[in-house]
């Protein structure tokens, strides 16, 4: 089998009467087409750090401000209300 591929692949070569095997076709990918791919890690990096520095600023600015305090909410006796004995014994409180 692979002597007959070898024979075949000198017949052809022979009857074209070229010695040198024809460069393989190059293949064209969607992504490569218009940008290269150094080109478009570089661009991610910048976006990536610009996102990174931007998110560290607004962070720091917002920690920093101060923000308001309520007042408490007055003990509502009402909320406290427990009509059945701990099983430990009564609360202190």
């Amino acid at each position: 089998m692979a002597m007959a591929t070898i024979r075949s692949g000198l017949l052809r070569t022979s009857l074209r009467g070229s010695s040198r095997a024809p460069a393989p076709p190059k293949r064209n990918f969607s992504s490569s087409a218009r940008h290269d791919d150094a080109y478009e890690a570089q661009k991610w990096e910048k976006i990536t750090y610009l996102g990174i520095v931007t998110c560290t600023v607004l962070a720091i600015y917002n920690l920093s401000r101060g923000h308001p305090h309520h007042e408490e909410p007055p003990p509502f006796p009402y909320l406290h209300i427990r009509n059945k004995e701990f099983p430990w014994g009564m609360s202190s409180s």
